[in-house]
């Protein structure tokens, strides 16, 4: 039988969903546990079955799906997952969702919008979810939408520490590329010892992912800018911001972003673009076709792999967190 036992017969199991096998094959690996046996297809009409193979019963629950597109497909199946485990009487189901779908939909901007990332958190708890666990969400807000733990994992340490491996440290200057990040900017500014410049920016509410940057403020001339984000989906803004450092005298433009949608132009954008290496993580599977010269692509299984075992040990997972919370 899959799973890892501890003393008292505790059981862990790890389930994983058809939207990125490959991510969780690489945690299954670092935790030493067998992903269980799962037939899962779609009928004619599009309808999902999930099946597992084995018992899961009194099981500690793991099931990872990244919320990549099709994104309502792929959480329509997490959620399915979680209903099956539930009916199969596991003693706790943990959500693990490297990427969180509709985590850009946190807040009403007009009137008659949806809080569709409440939605979301609301609908993993009413199949059955005890605990849910990401990495990077839009908005930390987003924690407080799931009535249970939610673990909010990090991937600056692993991005900042290739970046202050790449490049001269002294002469690095850390990006925001809007106001909403410039709170993650100034965590990797502290970390590489760095001064810190932002991008000010006006977005139109009425056309969607389409950008105007206006101007620089810092310090940006002759220097190694590090612009960090959340997720790049079609690269307008990011693409935007590294044209605008170039214009303001920046010597090289390095980007980074802990999710890749890549959605539409961003890959034609990014290759034609004055960034010299683009470095994300793997929490979405990147197919042959979005792969360019400029990509890196770090994997954030072995963090996934420690969060789970934390969880699973009643350890503590904000030790993974280096400090920030």
């Amino acid at each position: 039988m899959t799973g890892i036992t501890t003393t008292g017969e505790k059981r862990m199991v790890l389930i994983s969903g058809r939207a990125h096998p490959e991510l969780a094959e690489e945690v299954s690996a670092a935790l030493g546990a067998e992903l269980v046996p799962t037939s899962a297809y779609d009928f004619a009409n599009s309808e999902i079955y999930v099946r597992f193979e084995e018992s899961v019963r009194g099981s500690d629950a793991f099931v990872i799906q990244s919320h990549t597109s099709n994104v309502n497909q792929w959480i329509m199946e997490h959620l399915i997952m979680v209903d099956a485990l539930k009916r199969a009487s596991a003693k706790r189901i943990t959500v693990v969702a490297p990427f969180y779908g509709y985590a850009r939909q946190d807040k009403k901007g007009r009137g008659r919008e949806p809080i569709s990332a409440r939605l979301i958190a609301d609908m993993f708890k009413t199949a059955g979810a005890d605990r849910l666990m990401s990495v990077d969400l839009h908005t930390a807000q987003i924690q407080g939408f799931f009535d249970g733990p939610v673990d909010h994992l990090w991937a600056l340490p692993l991005l900042a520490d290739h970046v202050g491996k790449r490049v001269d440290r002294s002469n690095i200057t850390i990006v925001s590329p809007d106001a909403g990040r410039v709170r993650v900017a100034d965590l990797w500014s502290d970390r590489l010892g760095a001064p810190l410049a932002i991008i000010h920016k006006r977005r139109d509410p009425n056309v969607p992912n389409q950008v105007k940057v206006h101007e620089v403020v810092g310090d940006v001339e002759g220097r190694t800018c590090v612009l960090v984000d959340d997720l790049i989906d079609t690269a307008g803004t990011i693409v935007q911001a590294a044209e605008a450092l170039k214009a303001n005298g920046a010597a090289d433009v390095i980007a980074t972003a802990t999710h890749a949608v890549l959605s539409g132009p961003a890959v034609d954008r990014l290759k034609n673009s004055p960034i010299s290496e683009l470095v994300v993580t793997n929490t979405l599977p990147i197919s042959e076709s979005q792969q360019f010269p400029q990509l890196k692509v770090l994997s954030i299984a072995p963090l996934l792999a420690r969060a789970i075992r934390e969880v699973f040990d009643d350890g503590s997972v904000t030790s993974l967190f280096d400090g920030h919370s």
